[in-house]
């Protein structure tokens, strides 16, 4: 099957997880009816919590997080792949994973990813942001194997270490996922061109579904999903409010950006005089 339709799905998510699980799946059905063979969700899909006390004071454990059965369900009645950007999964009294899931079209989990690089910083205009005080970072990397060709797990701040997707590349990943809640501030800046340089120095599809505007806790948001080709083109993009994109997506774009510019095949080690 090289030939396939992906959407992403736009969401606003609060700290309500029922609620933001009852709109993610309104909108996973709108993109399933758009003919999404593969529908992903961003990052905090059902939950964006004020700060990260009240995060683990809202998370689950995997096995008991009420999310997990219905997207699994979901995914099965629709028939479709599903990525569910991240769930906040606890770990501990103190910890949670950032964590994304790849869900197959018979409900099962195919694969687990979790946030290795996490986001510790001050971008600006008062913001800070230390996601390392209540999550545990991950230290595997995931490509997992999808009908239409290999996918290369990743989230949000990953985006800014490219070591990591060229590693996934040549682990065979043809597509590179990338759900994301950047806040506007680094979102304005660098979105656009940290997803279409990972999608050009690697030829492979980026699928980067996000969450976008105002958030209940204060955070504002960039939006903008996007579904980038092997060769940088930007094939289908969202504004700041939550709703379902999609395109239509041909496999073959990979080999042909691939053949054009064989820079995974020219990479070298070297050293430092």
């Amino acid at each position: 099957m090289s030939a396939f339709r992906a959407a992403c799905v736009q969401l606003r998510s609060s700290d309500d997880v029922a609620e933001n699980i009852r709109i993610a799946s309104e909108l996973i059905r709108q993109a399933r009816g758009k003919g999404a063979d593969f529908i992903a969700t961003p990052e905090n899909t059902t939950l964006m919590a004020p700060d990260g006390g009240a995060k683990l004071e809202r998370s689950f454990a995997e096995d008991a997080d009420p999310a997990l059965p219905k997207f699994r369900a979901l995914a099965e009645e629709l028939g479709a792949w599903l990525l569910i950007g991240s769930l906040a999964i606890k770990t501990s009294e103190t910890r949670t994973a950032n964590r994304s899931f790849l869900i197959d079209a018979r409900g099962r989990i195919a694969a687990r990813y979790d946030k290795v690089h996490l986001f510790d910083t001050d971008p600006g205009k008062g913001e800070s942001y230390r996601e390392s005080n209540t999550v545990a970072g991950g230290s595997r990397a995931v490509v997992a194997d999808t009908p239409w060709g290999r996918l290369g797990m990743t989230i949000c701040y990953d985006l800014r270490f490219p070591q990591l997707y060229r590693a996934l590349a040549k682990k065979g990943a043809t597509m590179l996922s990338v759900p994301s809640a950047f806040t506007e501030t680094t979102g304005k800046a660098h979105w656009h061109v940290l997803l279409r340089a990972r999608a050009i120095e690697n030829g492979a599809f980026v699928i980067a579904p996000a969450q976008g505007g105002m958030h209940a806790n204060g955070r504002a948001t960039y939006g903008h999903s996007l579904i980038i080709a092997p060769w940088g083109e930007i094939l289908a993009e969202a504004g700041t409010e939550p709703c379902v994109i999609a395109a239509d997506i041909d496999m073959s774009a990979v080999e042909a950006a691939r053949t054009r510019v064989p820079s995974l095949g020219h990479d070298r080690d070297f050293t430092f005089s």
